[in-house]
């Protein structure tokens, strides 16, 4: 190492974390604990993440920390840490999520298990690797690079907030963040979770698609009726259901209601997608190109528009089909949407044109409780080209601008409650198998991200009093 600071010497550092050991010692630490939100009895283990493993490193580092009850009953506190060097100085908030999925013993590749980290070529297994623990983790340890090679200063105020029930859909947070302002109050978010456009192109997205279920059900009357006897006589359900959906969404795809379509995609955004390109990847599914909206690349049907998916139907009984008339339907669709829809405006819509078009007996239900807004902060802010030339210096690639990611997480919590500009900075890539058996993080994109970051904290020390200017002139 130099003896002056430098940036280059902040990269080294936090590659050697790497090249050590020390960053794989500490993830298979945190993998270890059996941190599953979803099964509503882990609630000891949620806790002990934050004060057995996270509190002790971030003391370390000169935060101080402070748990958090979730304001919803039996869910997982919050972590919140701060370290303030000047109040003059600009103030970064740093998210992540300590929860995962269920872990699915026995069910992983010979040789996997879901709470050890398990190295196989590049490829590192086990649950919360990739999502999301391993993502923070990589976010803490540039953090402390930076420190180091600042003689145990950051050059900027820093907060951290860690919540454990992200995958149970972040209960409690929204209230967090309206109750907790003042101690959450920063300048820029920037976080890491889900992933890269490629494992091998650094990634920026700036929000995310929201998503709404809706439950739609068709009840007629008590008990199936023998198909011989009753067939052409009694009204089906499972037919009147089908039909209701079609008329929301065709063959294509093609979304057909105007309520559930987005405004057109602004140039901007338009300008973004047209740098980026899906699919192709190890394991990933072949697009189907002539499927939904015409007229429209697969970037800018998925990072740009509304999809209306059928996550499930059932009429009858799929499993074991009987000659009858079904008595009732019932069907789950989902709506993922960008920036510029209501989602409540959408369901009041369906109910309305059900009404108008010979399908009242379908009813109608949206859960808020399943809800995501839609978030996407302006490509043009200044944030955002500071963070791409950022990934761009350490990495020497072009990263890639996604306006919003194209699945869903709790960013409108940061953008709205909080009013944040929010920039993040993905470590996984789309064939990591969260939420799934045999999930793994990539070695090589570790070890790239805790260089990446360890810049981009670095920067933030020298230029972010610049783009605190520039967004207030």
């Amino acid at each position: 190492m130099s003896d002056m600071p430098s940036r280059a010497g902040a990269v080294a550092r936090a590659a050697d974390l790497f090249a050590s050991g020390r960053f794989l010692a500490d993830l298979t630490r945190r993998v270890a604990i059996k941190t599953e939100s979803q099964s509503g009895q882990r609630g000891v283990e949620l806790a002990a993440y934050l004060t057995d493993e996270m509190v002790p490193c971030l003391d370390r580092l000169g935060f101080t920390s402070t748990l958090v009850a979730n304001p919803v009953l039996g869910r997982g506190p919050f972590l919140i840490a701060e370290r303030i060097e000047d109040a003059d100085l600009p103030t970064v908030l740093v998210y992540g999520h300590g929860d995962v999925v269920l872990g699915h013993e026995g069910r992983w590749r010979a040789g996997l298990e879901p709470w050890s980290v398990t190295v196989e070529g590049d490829r590192w297994y086990g649950r919360g690797t990739a999502d999301n623990k391993g993502q923070h983790s990589v976010n803490i340890a540039a953090l402390e690079a930076v420190l180091a090679e600042r003689g145990g200063r950051l050059g900027f105020n820093a907060k951290i907030l860690i919540e454990m029930g992200e995958e149970a859909g972040s209960p409690g947070l929204r209230a967090l963040a309206e109750s907790h302002g003042a101690r959450l109050a920063a300048d820029v978010l920037i976080a890491s979770d889900g992933p890269r456009l490629t494992a091998e192109r650094p990634t920026v997205f700036l929000g995310s698609r929201g998503a709404m279920n809706i439950d739609l059900s068709v009840d007629l009357r008590e008990g199936a009726h023998h198909s011989g006897n009753w067939g052409g006589l009694l009204a089906n359900p499972g037919t009147i259901l089908a039909n209701a959906i079609a008329s929301l969404v065709d063959g294509n795809g093609r979304i057909l209601l105007d309520a559930l379509r987005p405004p057109p995609i602004p140039p901007a955004v338009r300008e973004a997608i047209a740098d980026l390109k899906v699919g192709g990847g190890p394991n990933d599914p072949e697009i189907d190109r002539d499927w939904g909206e015409p007229g429209l690349s697969p970037e800018e049907r998925v990072f740009g528009w509304n999809a209306l998916e059928v996550l499930a139907y059932e009429t009858g009984t799929p499993a074991a089909p009987v000659n009858a008339v079904p008595a009732s339907a019932k069907a789950t669709i989902q709506l993922r949407f960008v920036v510029g829809t209501d989602p409540i405006a959408a369901v009041d819509a369906i109910r309305t044109h059900f009404a108008a078009n010979g399908f009242e007996k379908v009813q109608v239900r949206s859960s808020r409780m399943e809800t995501f807004a839609a978030t996407r902060l302006d490509p043009n802010d200044p944030w955002v080209g500071w963070a791409l030339a950022s990934l761009a210096a350490t990495t020497g690639k072009k990263p890639a601008l996604l306006p919003n990611l194209g699945g869903s997480i709790p960013n409108d919590v940061f953008s709205e409650v909080l009013g944040l500009p929010t920039i993040w900075v993905p470590h996984s890539y789309p064939a990591c198998s969260q939420h799934a058996p045999d999930e793994h993080l990539l070695g090589s994109v570790a070890e790239e991200a805790l260089r990446i970051m360890a810049g981009l904290f670095w920067d933030l020390g020298e230029t972010g009093p610049k783009i605190l200017e520039a967004r207030r002139a």
